[in-house]
Order: C-alpha cells, then sequence, then structure tokens
C-alpha cells in the first residue's frame, strides 16, 4: 500500500494516489476507495485494476486537512491502509480508519 501525493501550484489542491498491490488486496476482483471525501458511499466507483493484480486510484483533495478512509476489498472486506499517516478510531465500528494528510 502506498500514498503518492503531488501538490499543484495551480490549485489549492493535492493529488492523492492511492496504490494496492495484489498481495495487500488479498488477490480481490474489485477494490473500493470510500472515505470523507466521497461521503463514505460504498456504491462508489471501482479503484482500477492493474495488469500486475494491484489497484490503484488517484483523488484530488482540498489542502490543509485531514481525511479518513479504508479500502472495500470485493464488497465485504475492510482493508486499511498501513502506510497511512494516521488512524483513528471509526465513529460506526471499533475498527481504525486510515487516515490522509494533505
Amino acid at each position: 500500500m502506498s500514498l503518492k501525493k503531488q501538490y499543484l501550484k495551480s490549485k489549492p489542491v493535492c493529488k492523492v494516489t492511492f496504490k494496492l498491490t495484489k498481495e495487500q488486496s488479498k488477490q480481490a476482483e474489485s477494490v473500493k476507495l470510500v472515505g470523507d471525501f466521497n461521503d463514505w458511499d460504498v456504491e462508489s466507483s471501482e479503484m482500477k485494476k492493474l495488469k500486475n493484480g494491484g489497484f490503484t486510484q488517484t483523488v484530488e483533495l482540498e489542502k490543509d486537512k485531514a481525511y479518513q478512509f479504508r479500502y472495500l476489498l470485493n464488497d465485504t472486506d475492510w482493508e486499511n491502509d498501513w502506510d497511512a499517516d494516521a488512524y483513528v478510531t471509526s465513529p460506526v465500528s471499533f475498527d481504525d480508519n486510515s487516515v490522509v494528510r494533505v
């Protein structure tokens, strides 16, 4: 899992690329990136599946904020990003959410 941040000079946003390897995604058929930036919509679009079996998605996020997120594997299993900037307890479960700060 990895987070790549690219700050734009022309706008107050950061392009964040979220990546999971095939192993990190537990060889899932589909992965969705779900979090504060899409209102935790489990029906959000799927991450792009790579030829090597991994997944990726780039999202533009407003700078100077922190966003909670998790990955939804095969519409059933939740997974954190272990390269996240921080972790916080979810307000709806006993699990932790990953946090990205931009």
